[in-house]
């Protein structure tokens, strides 16, 4: 299928951010597992992520996690990250990884836990100074497991006090992303579970609050497509965590699941301007417990922009037709000519068009540079969960 000159327009622009946890050791809730070449610091960790954009051109950014990622000197590495040919993006605060908020951080109603909480998240703003860092964003794992444990308005409440504080403290393009999750670790109320949760509490902040939609937090059959064109529609949609799911919040390889799921939401993003936004933030946010973790990063930052190019292959004309006809059918199958449309091959010529490898996969396994790390790199154990 030839790519029309608009097409790859949008695909060359096209970014795709990847987090700097997925390159450490990472595993289920009852094993990390252990890999050669672990980075042994934040430093190393970008360096992989450079890989992922050497062969791609896709990925031309890495999130950082804090306290995950903290170093002595964020100058030293941002001009690090950029001598490899990527920025510093979206610094993710950590409020589930410490005693004291075992009911709560910014809900909490302890003064003092919530205080601590919220000095968290104006550290991490510090951090986005020193990174050059546009996008805060925050995931609370807060809420309750029985009926009556907790007052559910009151937390809310609370919430809504305490992000009015750090959104006061963000200065000139900076935002504030809030993430939802409609369960885990709090079984019977999550303070933040779903995206109309998330877009009332960032809705009373400001123009600069949005809306996180990680595609792994929903209930199954839940109709994510759905959710994104409302929150363009409402210009809250701030960001992505792109991953995949069987069964729960399982940070699978985007794609991996359900493509079809993936189309679907690449469609709605392009139909309501979201691919030719800067406003709208694609991200990973996976954890390759088995798999190599640079090619896992390639092989996903891959799936996305086969599945943005189907996307961009649907014949707006005759959907808008068959849909004013009210052939069910009709535009039925208009999607679903583009989902099953092989753009591979057309992909890999353009990549070569490009001075890139045809195969990226290929190319990096080719590279020996993860020989080489697993030589270099004695007793890494950079982690995210269970580090």
């Amino acid at each position: 299928m030839p790519l029309t000159p608009e097409t790859l327009s949008t695909l060359e622009a096209q970014s795709i951010e990847l987090p700097s946890w997925a390159f450490g050791n990472s595993g289920t809730r009852f094993k990390v597992f252990a890999t050669a070449g672990t980075p042994r610091d934040p430093f190393e960790k970008i360096a992989d992520a450079a890989q992922v954009n050497r062969f791609t051109a896709l990925a031309p950014s890495v999130a950082l996690h804090i306290p995950w990622d903290k170093v002595d000197d964020y100058a030293a590495l941002r001009r690090h990250a950029e001598d490899l040919g990527v920025t510093l993006g979206t610094i993710n605060s950590n409020t589930f990884q410490d005693d004291d908020y075992k009911f709560g951080a910014l809900t909490h109603h302890d003064d003092r836990i919530r205080r601590k909480a919220i000095d968290h998240h104006l550290e991490c703003i510090d951090i986005m100074d020193a990174t050059g860092s546009r996008d805060l964003k925050i995931w609370l794992a807060e809420g309750s497991n029985y009926p009556g444990q907790a007052d559910l308005r009151a937390r809310q409440d609370r919430l809504q006090e305490s992000l009015q504080e750090i959104y006061a403290r963000l200065t000139g393009e900076q935002r504030l992303v809030l993430e939802y999750k409609f369960f885990e670790p709090a079984f019977y109320h999550t303070d933040v579970p779903d995206w109309g949760t998330s877009y009332v509490q960032v809705a009373a902040l400001g123009e600069r609050a949005m809306v996180c939609l990680d595609t792994g937090h929903h209930a199954p059959g839940t109709n994510i497509e759905f959710i994104v064109m409302q929150l363009q529609r409402l210009g809250k949609l701030g960001s992505f965590d792109f991953n995949s799911r069987f069964y729960a919040d399982d940070d699978l390889i985007v794609g991996a699941a359900d493509p079809f799921q993936l189309f679907r939401i690449l469609f709605e993003v392009n139909r309501g301007g979201g691919l030719q936004n800067p406003d709208v933030v694609f991200m990973l946010d996976q954890c390759h417990n088995v798999e190599e973790k640079i090619p896992g990063q390639i092989r996903s930052v891959l799936n996305v922009q086969e599945m943005t190019a189907r996307a961009l292959s649907v014949d707006g004309d005759a959907l808008a037709s068959a849909q004013a006809a009210n052939d069910v059918l009709g535009a039925n199958a208009v999607l679903m000519d583009a989902f099953y449309t092989d753009v591979r091959p057309t992909l890999a010529e353009w990549r070569e068009s490009r001075g890139l490898a045809a195969d990226p996969m290929a190319a990096y396994a080719a590279s020996g540079y993860q020989e080489k790390i697993a030589a270099d790199r004695v007793g890494g154990v950079q982690a995210g969960w269970g580090a």
